[in-house]
């Protein structure tokens, strides 16, 4: 039995232009906004969003059809920019997460839950609700890292385990960075909290601008 690689049928070129446009085109405005908030410059998103639709076409008979577009497109976007804009952009330094994941334990992390169908629309919507330029301004100033689980999670909806393959990475590195995310952005947010009318005694105070908390 060879050990080759299975051949990808190749589609006829009005094929795959029809399946590339009703499949991949919808999530125009989500993977540009994924991009912008990598990138934080609207002339970078823009090239970043057209490179990535340009890799999608060119190896689109590798995309299986009825799974999660969203999540492949997010996938290259990802890669191409850390493959080439990051190189060139002026992100903070990459984070070492050997030391920063030391600080919680597989128990603390795992009580945070994972991330079910209503706590993550309830959770989506409050960030949505909330994202005015203070929210904006701390998001954005997270290293690009952080940055991007919480906007995979909290602003587009990923589950964890959609969020390991867009990331490439394993599901326990996802729930132990998101948890560190969200405290470096709690952090951020706890002047905002209280001029916001939240109580100076609760110490979750910025986490309820953001969130839910699971039960």
């Amino acid at each position: 039995m060879s050990d080759s690689p299975e051949r990808v049928p190749k589609l006829s070129k009005e094929e795959k232009d029809r399946r590339f446009q009703a499949e991949l085109m919808p999530v125009l405005d989500p993977l540009y906004n994924f991009a912008y908030r990598l990138t934080l410059d609207e002339d970078d998103a823009n090239d970043l969003v057209q490179e990535t639709y340009l890799k999608a076409y060119r190896f689109f008979e590798y995309f299986e059809q009825g799974t999660n577009a969203k999540a492949w497109l997010f996938r290259i976007l990802k890669n191409s920019f850390i493959n080439d804009f990051r190189k060139k952009s002026k992100q903070p330094a990459k984070v070492d997460y050997s030391e920063i994941e030391g600080y919680y334990n597989t128990e603390d992390v795992d009580a945070e839950g994972d991330v079910g169908s209503t706590s993550s629309d309830m959770r989506q919507q409050s960030v949505r609700d909330l994202i005015g330029d203070e929210v904006a301004s701390a998001l954005n100033s997270l290293p690009v890292d952080f940055r991007t689980v919480i906007i995979l999670c909290d602003l587009e909806g990923f589950t964890y385990e959609e969020m390991a393959k867009v990331l490439d990475i394993p599901i326990g590195t996802v729930r132990s960075r998101l948890h560190r995310a969200r405290n470096f952005l709690k952090e951020k947010l706890e002047k905002y909290a209280k001029s916001m009318g939240y109580g100076n005694d609760d110490e979750n105070d910025a986490d309820a601008l953001l969130t839910d908390e699971d039960q």
